[in-house]
């Protein structure tokens, strides 16, 4: 009977311990992003954004420095806003930066990637990315490839 329980018990940790781990490792492979320390907000509108999602990455240079926060229509240029969080450390990215909306891989996630400009100026908290590059729409492509447009009317 002892021998019985004490089976039930080492079954019952070992459980507990396998639960344990999972959840140690679904900790450790969700993308956490910046949220770690201080962060700057700056923001960036698109005609498409595509797949975008809130949370996806900011990289520049194939570096992570932030994260998208939200997206939202813009009711005055009906374009899409994106607001970013970036690292503090990252707190000298020049005025006349670029973003663009890229795609990781053939199928993969879309993030915004970051192209530092040449100005002396640092963007702020708050400041507006103006020189920006919408994602890149499949079917279009794909439809411009089979009519052989270049999408000029003549």
């Amino acid at each position: 009977m002892k021998s019985s329980h004490q089976i039930e018990l080492t079954a019952g940790l070992f459980l507990l311990l396998a639960i344990a781990a999972l959840v140690f490792l679904a900790m450790q492979a969700t993308d956490r992003g910046v949220a770690s320390g201080p962060t700057y907000e700056i923001s960036a509108t698109f005609s498409n954004v595509g797949g975008l999602k809130p949370r996806a990455k900011v990289s520049m240079g194939g570096v992570t420095i932030g994260m998208v926060e939200s997206i939202g229509l813009d009711s005055d240029t009906f374009d899409a806003r994106v607001t970013m969080r970036i690292s503090e450390r990252y707190d000298n990215l020049p005025e006349d930066t670029s973003a663009s909306i890229l795609t990781a891989g053939i199928l993969g996630d879309q993030y915004v990637g970051l192209e530092p400009g040449g100005s002396p100026e640092p963007l702020h908290d708050g400041d507006r990315i103006l020189i920006t590059n919408s994602a890149v729409v499949l079917e279009q492509l794909i439809g411009r490839y089979l009519f052989n447009t270049d999408g000029d009317d003549e």
